[in-house]
C-alpha cells in the first residue's frame, strides 16, 4: 500500500468533514450488547485534490439509563494516541470486536440519539462532527435487524450465563436485550422493579421434579441506594428463557448485602525507589488499559477482565470484572490488590518483568477475608503498614 501524506487542517474535524469527500473505510463493535452498554468505532477516509486524511470517531451508547453517553474523535493516523483513545473508552467493555458496514453503524449512531431524545438526555460534546449521520435516516430490514443483534451480543455458552445475562437485562429493565434472550411468548415485566436496578449478586441452583428441569436464582439487586433479595424460578427451552416465577422478594440492609458481596482481597506492597513523578510516568505503559482515578492521597487504576466470563458462572458477582486494582500513593508505595491468589500471582510476575521492575520491591503480601483496599484510599494514612497496625490495635 502507497504511503499517504497528512496534512494538518485548519478548523479541525467539523470543518475537515464539511469540506471534504467522506468515505467509510471500516467500523466495529464490541458484542457487550447483553452488559447493556455498547462501544462503536468508525474510520472515515476524507479527501480532496490535495490531501488524503483519516478521521476516527468513537461512541459510548448505555442501553439502560444514558443513551448516547460519550463521544471521541481523533483527526489523522496518531497510532498512539488512537489506541489510547480506544482503551480509555472502551477498552473496560470487556468484549470482542465485530466489524459493522456503514449501515448498521450509521443506524446504531441514529437509534441512540433517538433514545437521548426521547428521555430528554444531553448529546456528549461533539455533535457538530457527528451530526452528518444524522442526514440520511436509516431503517434496517427484518433481517439486517437480526445480523446486527448477532453482531452485538456475544454467544451464549451456558445455561448459566444465558440466565445471568437474562436476570442483568430484565432487572435493569432493558426488555429489548432481554427479549433476545427469551421465547417470545410470555411476559418479561414479572421479575423488575419499577425502576431499573443493577444485579450485584446472582446464584443459580438446579432444581428436578416431575415435570423437568428449572433453575433457582437467588438475585442480590440494587436500585436507589436500597437493596433487595429476589428468588425466582427460570424455565429454558430450546437455548431460550421460556418462563419466569418469581417466589420471594423482600429488602435487605446494606450491611447484609455487604456480607452477601463478601469475597477475599489479595494485597502485595511494594516500595517506589524512585521519585513518584518518574515512577509514574515508567508505569504510564503498564495502566493503558485501566481505568484511572485520583484520590487524596494517590491514583487508583483499575484494570478490567479482557472478557466478560465472570457472567458464565454458577455464582455471578458484578465485581468480578476487575483483574487487578493498583493503588500508587504519593508517599511512595505501590499496593496491588486482587480478588482470587492467581490473578495476583499473574500480576507480580508481569511487573516483575516490566519497566518499573527496577524501582519498585516487594515488602509485604497478605491475603483478607473482605476487601480492605479501598477502606485504606479513604482512610488519612499514608503507609499502608499503619492502616494495618490501626486496625489491629
Amino acid at each position: 500500500m502507497a504511503e499517504r501524506k497528512f496534512t494538518v487542517i485548519k478548523g479541525g474535524a467539523a470543518a475537515a468533514l464539511s469540506n471534504n469527500r467522506r468515505r467509510f473505510h471500516s467500523g466495529f463493535i464490541t458484542d457487550t450488547r447483553l452488559m447493556g452498554v455498547v462501544g462503536l468505532y468508525i474510520h472515515w477516509e476524507l479527501s480532496n485534490t490535495e490531501f488524503v486524511s483519516d478521521f476516527h470517531q468513537f461512541f459510548y451508547f448505555d442501553a439502560e439509563e444514558y443513551g448516547f453517553e460519550t463521544y471521541k474523535s481523533l483527526l489523522g493516523s496518531d497510532t498512539e494516541a488512537l489506541t489510547i483513545m480506544e482503551q480509555a473508552l472502551i477498552g473496560g467493555l470487556g468484549g470482542s470486536k465485530v466489524n459493522v458496514n456503514e449501515r448498521e453503524a450509521v443506524f446504531l449512531v441514529q437509534k441512540y440519539i433517538a433514545m437521548n431524545e426521547a428521555l430528554s438526555l444531553p448529546l456528549p460534546e461533539g455533535r457538530n462532527e457527528f451530526s452528518f449521520l444524522l442526514t440520511d435516516p436509516v431503517t434496517l430490514t427484518e433481517s439486517e435487524n437480526e445480523i446486527l443483534i448477532d453482531k452485538l451480543c456475544t454467544p451464549i455458552l451456558s445455561e448459566y450465563q444465558l440466565i445471568n445475562y437474562f436476570l442483568m437485562r430484565v432487572f435493569g429493565r432493558d426488555f429489548e436485550a432481554a427479549a433476545y434472550l427469551a421465547l417470545d411468548d410470555f411476559s418479561l415485566a414479572i421479575l423488575p422493579e419499577d425502576e431499573g436496578a443493577t444485579l450485584c449478586k446472582n446464584s443459580i441452583e438446579e432444581f428436578f421434579d416431575e415435570s423437568g428441569c428449572s433453575y433457582l436464582c437467588e438475585s442480590l439487586i440494587e436500585y436507589d441506594g436500597k437493596y433487595k433479595l429476589v428468588v425466582s424460578e427460570i424455565y429454558l427451552e430450546e437455548g431460550k428463557v421460556s418462563g419466569t416465577k418469581k417466589r420471594s422478594a423482600f429488602l435487605v440492609t446494606s450491611a447484609e448485602a455487604a456480607m452477601m458481596l463478601n469475597h477475599p482481597e489479595f494485597i502485595t506492597v511494594y516500595e517506589v525507589l524512585t521519585e513518584m513523578d518518574d515512577f509514574l510516568r515508567r508505569f504510564a505503559g503498564l495502566s493503558t488499559n485501566s481505568m484511572q482515578t485520583i484520590h487524596e492521597n494517590g491514583r487508583l487504576y483499575l484494570e478490567f477482565n479482557k472478557n466478560n466470563d465472570h457472567v458464565n458462572k454458577k455464582v455471578f458477582r458484578l465485581n468480578e470484572d476487575i483483574h487487578g486494582l493498583y493503588f500508587a500513593t504519593d508517599f511512595g508505595q505501590l499496593i496491588i490488590a486482587t480478588y482470587s491468589l492467581s490473578e495476583i500471582h499473574e500480576i507480580e510476575k508481569t511487573l516483575s518483568k516490566s519497566e518499573i521492575s527496577t524501582c519498585i520491591i516487594p515488602t509485604a503480601k497478605y491475603e483478607f477475608k473482605e476487601p480492605i483496599l479501598y477502606e485504606f484510599i479513604q482512610s488519612d494514612f499514608d503507609d499502608f503498614s499503619d492502616f494495618l497496625d490501626f486496625l489491629n490495635s
